[in-house]
């Protein structure tokens, strides 16, 4: 069996195809699975360190949400990229095609549905993305993260199955991450990441949480500040005189092992991208959610919003985003562990650990 995967630009698209090869790799060990991208995204790094194979198409960029001279020649560019995308199709020839996101997706699902392979897409976030709303009408198959997106495709061919999950992410236990960190069980432990790359308006605020946190907290702190982001943060808390050797507050540029850091985390400071949810209500994490502003149709608030509305998170609008309002709902929540505990149980209400497994199971039907 032949499965061609494209999703790209950033890890929020990646990281669930790759999830998705997984488990159709453990249902299928001889499937041959090729990974189509684009050389400017940051798949063209992960994926093959990932040991499957990829190949790039030359694409200059998704189109912008209004009419503009640049979006005449991206249509042109998109244009010249179904054909090339048809070339990978014809030579590869796949059983199906698969799309998590991005506006690589474009060329190359269109192309499989031009050549009549089965093409499924996989929509994470609460509002879909222009790219997946034009696929949609293509698709054989359409597997939503949220339930919320349930209403931008049509019915009969759509299935909430929520978002895929790494295995990584289910298995790790709490003992786990306080070995790999080495915090305590008896203090409860915060993570802050504002993901990949990291969130400016985060790190800013966490600054003058951190130095509140090292007299008045009763509780330990694992903030990833992201690579590009961490060195402006520790020279603002060195000006400060911050005390790095405090066993409680660990600061680092990147974590490896996210799996770890979420098994022991009682408490998550995090943007609202599809994949982090996902990640934080399969365990039942708690979250104060800060969405990123910018994103497309502004579609980390509804992600948000919809963990908020079932009690499963506290949401924070970047634009009202300070050190003392965040440091005050921080505080809020470790003095009512009852509530925590509510928040939790809320989110786990929402998790589909099992994501990966049953989309998977969609892909091979649709192979066969």
């Amino acid at each position: 069996m032949k499965i061609i995967f494209s999703g790209g630009g950033t890890g929020g698209h990646i990281y669930p195809a790759l999830t998705l090869i997984d488990a159709v790799k453990k249902k299928l060990p001889n499937a041959e699975v090729l990974y189509v991208g684009t050389e400017q995204g940051l798949e063209s790094d992960i994926v093959p360190k990932a040991g499957i194979n990829f190949v790039a198409l030359d694409l200059e960029g998704g189109f912008e949400r209004r009419f503009t001279l640049e979006n005449i020649k991206r249509a042109a560019n998109a244009i010249l990229s179904v054909k090339k995308a048809k070339k990978i199709v014809e030579d590869f020839r796949p059983d199906v095609a698969v799309g998590t996101g991005g506006y690589v997706c474009g060329p190359i699902l269109l192309a499989a549905s031009l050549m009549k392979v089965p093409a499924l897409i996989q929509e994470q976030n609460a509002v879909a993305g222009i790219t997946n709303k034009i696929l949609s009408k293509f698709a054989t198959k359409i597997a939503v993260g949220s339930e919320l997106a349930l209403k931008n495709f049509p019915a009969e061919k759509t299935i909430y199955t929520g978002n895929p999950i790494r295995a990584e992410v289910l298995q790790a236990k709490k003992s786990d991450g306080l070995k790999e960190f080495n915090f305590s069980s008896d203090l409860p432990i915060i993570l802050i990441s504002g993901g990949s790359r990291g969130a400016r308006s985060i790190n800013l605020a966490m600054v003058d949480v951190l130095l509140n946190a090292e007299k008045n907290f009763n509780a330990q702190f694992l903030h990833v500040t992201g690579k590009g982001e961490f060195g402006s943060v520790t020279k603002k808390l060195s000006d400060a005189n911050f005390n790095f050797d405090n066993p409680k507050i660990k600061i680092v540029p990147y974590l490896y092992n996210m799996p770890q850091a979420m098994a022991m985390a009682d408490l998550a400071i995090f943007r609202a991208g599809a994949t982090g949810i996902a990640e934080l209500t399969a365990r039942g994490i708690p979250a104060i959610l800060i969405p990123y502003p910018f994103a497309a149709e502004n579609h980390q608030e509804f992600n948000a919003r919809a963990l908020v509305e079932v009690g499963a998170a506290k949401m924070i609008l970047n634009k009202d985003l300070t050190s003392e309002i965040l440091s005050a709902q921080i505080e809020e929540l470790l003095n009512n562990p009852g509530e925590l505990e509510k928040m939790s149980e809320a989110s786990l209400s929402l998790g589909k650990p099992q994501a990966a497994d049953e989309i998977a199971n969609l892909i091979l039907d649709l192979a066969k």
